[in-house]
């Protein structure tokens, strides 16, 4: 359906719900209009230039630091903007979903900052991103509450002063909005999540003194960066916000974005919040763009790789210490355990690993770091209390003493681990639970303990399609092969079964097996799972 009174050239194709047209309004749509008839032919460009450098790494290329960027480099006098209102003390930043439970607890959580997001740990269903939308500005309005319709318990916000600051993750420059049509073509989906954020909310977020501050993810290269700083510049002049008032924080996912840090955080210097060591989607990247390289290229299972291997050390040390350089915060990963209220000896052993992993980042100099439940605040902000103590952020520790070399960050090989079939079983189990789970609406799912998002399972599929490609050995001496798969598929599948009974459900999960095979088994290798997954939404 056309949109109610909207500009010439765009079209709606989602269904109009109740409250929908207080963010699809005609301002709203004209911003989206600018924004993706401006910086589409870029996006699309983009996109290509990725699919040329994957062509070169399958055919024996390598990544390094760019020789045309070195100037920037070697300039020691260019700093990014200094820290924001709201965003100067990041000790602790919980992530979820935007719907309106979530919402709630995640702004009283007691974190600092709140990343509300509209990316993996999302489903991009049309009532999900829309629905969001609206539940960020009733946040910002103070209007937002919610009854648990299970237990009757009501959920409101505690005072405004108590609460996480909001940035709003949007989804990758990969990723289409299809019930958008600008010109009879989908927008980009990031410039759609982007723009209507920024019309409904930016303005909400400067009345209080914070914000409007973005999380950017899975970018490859400046290039990338250079088009959201833009896109910034212009969305900023339209609504007339002053340039430099919007601040993104990038998230370092891919191995390429890795080898330009520097050039990443120069490109949107003024509009700079820091980098964000997004470790799982980074062992993704890797499997990835190294998937048809042979053994030397072959991780152990994912279970097995520790933030401790060298080339994880090397991605993270390298990017706390060009953070530093140019006066930007350095924000650590994912803590994504789920505290059990039911097995104290499971959450002892779990928070001692949370614990340690936070203490390994603070040391290095984070200045923060992520957890994805309320009950992980706690154990992480006394982890870098006690390094920071009164200050909000330790970007005085400049790192020195780092050295990073090119080798050191593509050294894949000194990983220790082994791949076994409980590994095999493992990825394909949480796979197969993940995406039943992201087909009926949610991208954020419990798991044996643990929040995973779509990074999760995109590792999961991607291991075992590279196994199978390069005719990997389990420990025992098994060939990793499409039989070895398709039974351990059907045994793990008969075990989910039998675990969820009555509540399982069984067209769900016939989904969720054809896309696995589609994503896993294929000769052609799916980019994104999401892409297809995607498609099979109406």
């Amino acid at each position: 359906m056309a949109a109610p009174d909207g500009p010439e050239g765009i079209e709606v194709t989602g269904p109009l719900h109740d409250r929908y047209d207080e963010i699809l309004t005609p301002g709203a749509l004209s911003l989206l209009a600018a924004l993706q008839r401006e910086f589409g032919p870029r996006r699309e460009e983009l996109l290509r230039a990725r699919a040329e450098r994957q062509e070169r790494l399958s055919a024996g290329g390598t990544l390094d630091f760019l020789p045309e960027t070195a100037a920037v480099r070697a300039d020691e006098t260019w700093r990014v903007a200094a820290p924001a209102p709201g965003l100067e003390d990041r000790r602790v930043e919980i992530t979820g979903p935007t719907d309106r439970k979530m919402t709630i607890n995640a702004l009283n959580s007691g974190a600092k900052v709140w990343l509300a997001d509209f990316e993996d740990a999302n489903t991009p269903l049309w009532t999900n991103m829309i629905e969001g939308q609206l539940n960020l500005r009733d946040a910002l309005d103070r209007t937002i509450d919610f009854t648990d319709p299970s237990s009757g318990k009501s959920y409101a916000l505690k005072a405004d002063e108590e609460l996480a600051t909001i940035v709003v993750r949007p989804r990758g420059w990969h990723m289409e909005e299809k019930h958008v049509l600008v010109d009879g073509a989908p927008m980009s989906g990031s410039l759609f999540d982007f723009g209507l954020y920024l019309f409904h909310c930016g303005r909400r977020q400067l009345d209080k003194g914070r914000g409007p501050y973005f999380y950017l993810p899975k970018m490859e290269s400046h290039l990338e960066a250079r088009l959201w700083n833009d896109a910034f510049n212009l969305a900023q002049d339209i609504l007339e916000i002053p340039r430099g008032t919007i601040r993104a924080t990038v998230l370092i996912e891919t191995i390429p974005a890795a080898f330009e840090m520097e050039e990443i955080l120069y490109e949107l210097r003024d509009h700079s919040a820091g980098l964000n060591a997004g470790r799982w989607d980074y062992l993704f990247s890797i499997i990835k763009k190294f998937r048809d390289r042979g053994a030397e290229f072959v991780l152990p299972e994912r279970n097995a790789i520790t933030m401790t291997a060298p080339f994880m050390r090397a991605y993270t040390e390298l990017l706390v210490r060009t953070c530093h350089k140019r006066g930007a915060h350095a924000i650590g990963g994912m803590a994504a355990f789920i505290p059990s209220r039911r097995d104290p000896e499971v959450n002892k052993v779990a928070l001692e690993k949370v614990r340690a992993d936070k203490t390994r980042e603070s040391g290095d100099g984070f200045d923060g770091s992520w957890v994805a439940h309320p009950d992980l605040v706690p154990v992480c902000r006394e982890v870098f209390d006690g390094v920071l103590g009164d200050r909000p952020n330790q970007l005085d520790r400049l790192r020195e003493d780092v050295r990073v070399s090119a080798a050191d960050l593509l050294n894949f090989s000194a990983t220790p681990g082994e791949i076994t079939e409980a590994g095999l079983r493992n990825n394909i189990d949480v796979a197969l639970r993940y995406l039943a789970t992201w087909l009926a609406g949610s991208g954020a799912v419990a798991i044996h303990n643990l929040m995973e998002d779509a990074a999760t399972a995109e590792i999961s599929r991607s291991q075992v399609w590279q196994w199978m490609r390069n005719g990997v050995e389990l420990a025992d001496g098994q060939k990793v092969t499409r039989e070895l798969v398709e039974r351990i598929m059907d045994e793990e599948l008969a075990k989910i079964r039998k675990e969820l009974g009555g509540a399982y459900d069984e067209p769900r999960y016939d989904q969720a097996v054809a896309l696995f095979k589609q994503v896993t088994l294929a000769d052609e290798y799916a980019e994104f799972l999401t892409t297809p997954a995607y498609a099979r939404f109406p």
